[in-house]
């Protein structure tokens, strides 16, 4: 079973999705069809994750060196794309696939976006191209910054250049910012606001995207079950 966009799961139903254990937020190929990235964009998060353009693109931050002996503060050290003996880093593998796309080499690489919510509890924000990838100047160091689309954004592979521009399709819902997210949880109590239920959650607009809703309004959001998100949907229907 897949999880829809906005979907609220816990941790094991993330690891039990993807068959792994995640413990790192970088996972290439987790998967021949897929990659894997655990994002949060919350108030002391560890990397500088950002949403840009309403949602539709997500601006994601490499990771840091291991801690060890010799690395005793990874935040004073630069990012790497290769380990000390020249094998790709997380962030290598992510890089050399963003290079490849950009270069027309192969299609974008698929990848799947788990944001954080609060301790033990994930949604699944949707999948996602990576598209770019390029180093940059942060805190005195280089940090290396991926850039993702949303899937049903992107123009078919190979792109041809005489077609037309390629219409951006809305069903997808736009990602709702984490501070909203966590303010809804709040609000609702971690419940369906129509039945009370606790399991198969997600964060719905009251107002549809589509129909020109908010997704950055906390009062356009609410918990609802599966049962009843899809009741709406068809009454929107």
């Amino acid at each position: 079973m897949s999880f829809g966009a906005g979907e609220i799961i816990s941790y094991r139903q993330m690891c039990d999705q993807e068959n792994a254990s995640l413990q790192r937020g970088m996972n290439y190929r987790l998967s021949p069809s897929h990659s894997v990235v655990l994002m949060s964009v919350r108030s002391g998060a560890p990397y500088d994750d950002e949403v840009l353009d309403d949602g539709r693109v997500l601006l994601y931050e490499g990771h840091d060196v291991p801690k060890s002996k010799l690395n005793p503060i990874p935040k004073f050290e630069d990012q790497v794309l290769e380990n000390s003996g020249g094998s790709l880093t997380e962030n290598g593998k992510f890089f050399e696939a963003a290079k490849q796309f950009k270069d027309g080499l192969r299609p974008p690489e698929s990848v799947k976006v788990y944001e954080k919510i609060k301790s033990g509890i994930w949604a699944f924000a949707g999948t996602f191209s990576l598209i770019d990838a390029s180093p940059k100047q942060s805190g005195g160091r280089k940090v290396f910054k991926f850039k993702l689309m949303l899937v049903d954004l992107m123009p078919p592979f190979p792109v041809d250049p005489n077609a037309q521009p390629y219409a951006i399709q809305l069903s997808h819902n736009r990602i709702i910012p984490s501070a909203v997210k966590l303010a809804v949880w709040k609000r609702d109590k971690g419940k369906c606001i129509q039945c009370g239920s606790e399991d198969n959650l997600h964060f719905d607009h009251i107002l549809p995207f589509s129909k020109g809703g908010s997704s950055v309004l906390v009062e356009n959001i609410q918990l609802l079950c599966a049962r009843h998100n899809l009741q709406k949907s068809d009454k929107l229907i």
